[in-house]
């Protein structure tokens, strides 16, 4: 799968290649156009994300998110894996999967479901984000703090504190309201620049 972007920061469009019999699993409603030959199989009784596999010879696929904003391909390459704010993958091969549970985000958020999710494996990630991406890289001891509604993921190599901002106010480890998440390098954290 090669993933090809263009229209970025504003109004991102990603374009999927796909070689013969290779399939993406991705919203059926994001799916802007395709090449001739390229079939959908919606598994779960029509429920969830599509699966979208190429015929012989290749094809491709144009998605496109239903807001405006960046499209980041992130790389795995098999030695760890990302968690990522809910809602922010556009498309993903069969060689990366959604870790669900995983031991570290049971940790930040308890029994609840939180507002990230767990990748791992091999291949690209398409992400869709509000306004364009920014990567801060941290040092060795360097460390920040971002609010949940700006994060976009972060790789398991760096450490991570959820905390509450103000202990007496309102808090929701759903949708990260009145929480924000502490950082400490080395490491990289990916934000968006729009929530």
């Amino acid at each position: 799968m090669q993933v090809q972007t263009r229209h970025t920061p504003a109004f991102g469009v990603a374009r999927i290649v796909l070689s013969q019999g290779e399939a993406v699993q991705a919203d059926a409603d994001a799916l802007l156009a395709n090449s001739f030959g390229i079939t959908e199989t919606r598994p779960g009784r029509g429920k969830g994300p599509s699966i979208f596999t190429a015929p012989a010879g290749g094809g491709w696929l144009d998605l496109a998110p239903e807001h405006a904003g960046d499209i980041y391909p992130l790389e795995f390459g098999g030695r760890g894996g990302w968690s990522v704010a809910v809602g922010k993958v556009l498309a993903r091969p069969p060689t990366i999967k959604r870790d669900q549970p995983w031991p570290a985000l049971q940790a930040l958020f308890g029994g609840d479901t939180g507002f990230l999710e767990h990748f791992s494996g091999t291949g690209q990630l398409v992400l869709a984000c509000r306004g364009p991406v920014d990567a801060l890289t941290l040092e060795a001891g360097e460390v920040i703090t971002v609010r949940p509604a700006f994060l976009v993921a972060y790789p398991d190599a760096i450490q991570v504190r959820l905390r509450a901002v103000d202990p007496a106010a309102q808090q929701s480890v759903r949708t990260g309201e009145g929480l924000a998440l502490d950082f400490a390098g080395p490491g990289t954290v990916l934000v968006q620049a729009r929530k």
